[in-house]
Parts: C-alpha cells; sequence; structure tokens
C-alpha cells in the first residue's frame, strides 16, 4: 500500500467514526454520507491512467484558503466549487493528517444534521 492509500484509509476512518455516517459507492467511487448527504469524496480505490488519486471536502473561512495552497487543489467540479467544496490530490505535497483530519470534520459539521453535530460536540 503506499503513502496515499494510507492517508486515504485514516481519512475515511475517522469519517466512519463520525456520529450517523456510513460509506456510498455511487458512480463506483468511495463517498463517506451522513444523513444521505456526502461531507467526503474519496474517489477510486486505486490510481488509473484517467485518475489521481484524491479527496473532496466542504471548507469555509480559513480552512477553504488554506486547502488551496495544496499544489494541485482546486474547487471541486461540477459547480461544487462555488459551494465551497475543495478537490486535494493525494499525491501533493500535503499537510499533516492532523490538519487534513480537520477539513473531513469541517466538511461534516458544514452537512451534518443539528442532532449529529451535537452528538459530536458531547463526545
Amino acid at each position: 500500500m503506499s503513502d496515499w492509500q494510507d492517508v486515504r484509509e485514516e481519512l475515511r476512518a475517522f469519517a466512519l467514526g463520525l456520529p450517523e455516517t456510513h460509506e456510498d459507492h455511487p458512480w463506483g467511487e468511495t463517498v463517506i454520507k451522513v444523513n444521505k448527504k456526502v461531507f467526503l469524496f474519496l474517489g477510486l480505490d486505486e490510481q488509473t491512467e484517467k485518475w489521481d488519486p484524491a479527496f473532496g471536502v466542504k471548507l469555509r473561512s480559513e480552512a477553504h484558503g488554506h486547502a488551496l495552497t495544496v499544489e494541485g487543489a482546486a474547487p471541486s467540479s461540477h459547480g461544487l466549487g462555488k459551494a465551497g467544496w475543495v478537490t486535494v490530490p493525494f499525491l501533493a505535497e500535503l499537510p499533516e493528517t492532523e490538519v487534513l483530519l480537520d477539513w473531513v470534520e469541517e466538511s461534516y459539521r458544514a452537512i451534518a444534521p443539528k442532532r449529529a453535530v451535537k452528538e459530536l460536540d458531547l463526545r
């Protein structure tokens, strides 16, 4: 397993540990959802000729700007970028994993229902 896959798995495991989350595979890609809504895009399990490993999160404020400083990061396609979604390549030089986990949690908080966020805050 390569380093990017280790980071991907760490983000996946963290996201699945948040209240009311589950994994889904629309379009053959891995996503993590809360309340039927995606808050973490993980893409395909393996790099392909047409797909480089990346993840997508919905961010606000400083985190959004920070994520966009990662080489190759960009507002997400299909109009999601306008709503604060950022796609970050796993193959770039990434910030510390703790920062990435903070981004996942921020995306979760932006998407999750209030009861789930409240449950997270009580932990």
